[in-house]
């Protein structure tokens, strides 16, 4: 069953402008139309959640543009793929050590806080 732009619009929190825009970019496809409203296929929805993905994972446009398009032996963009894996891996020990901070900041008794030498440690990367 195809989804017009207003529920893909709203399945995927997305507003229909976006939608349109990224169809003109040709990240995804509409199928055709119901009267004057685009329809696609429901795997857009997958395909806007890949998108979502990318962009928050730091991937231009054109990048996604490329990585939905890519073939096996696009080796330009594997080695790009592998350099955001690895900036990602140290987005995620950045992201952790702020949240074992919070964790502790949370029932420590140090006044102030920040003062903690464990809280400092933590946030430093080093405990």
């Amino acid at each position: 069953m195809l989804l017009d732009i207003g529920e893909v619009a709203q399945r995927s929190g997305l507003a229909a402008s976006a939608l349109r825009f990224y169809e003109r970019k040709g990240l995804i496809s509409a199928t055709g139309r119901n009267g004057i409203r685009r329809t696609y296929e429901p795997e857009t929805l997958s395909r806007l959640a890949l998108i979502a993905c990318a962009r928050s994972a730091g991937f231009t446009l054109t990048e996604i543009g490329r990585l939905l398009h890519a073939k096996p032996s696009d080796d330009a963009l594997r080695e790009r793929m592998a350099e955001k894996a690895s900036e990602l891996d140290d987005r995620i020990a950045q992201l952790t050590r702020m949240r074992d901070s919070l964790r502790h900041a949370a029932s420590c008794t140090h006044d102030p806080l920040i003062a903690c030498p464990e809280f400092k440690q933590v946030v430093r990367g080093t405990g």
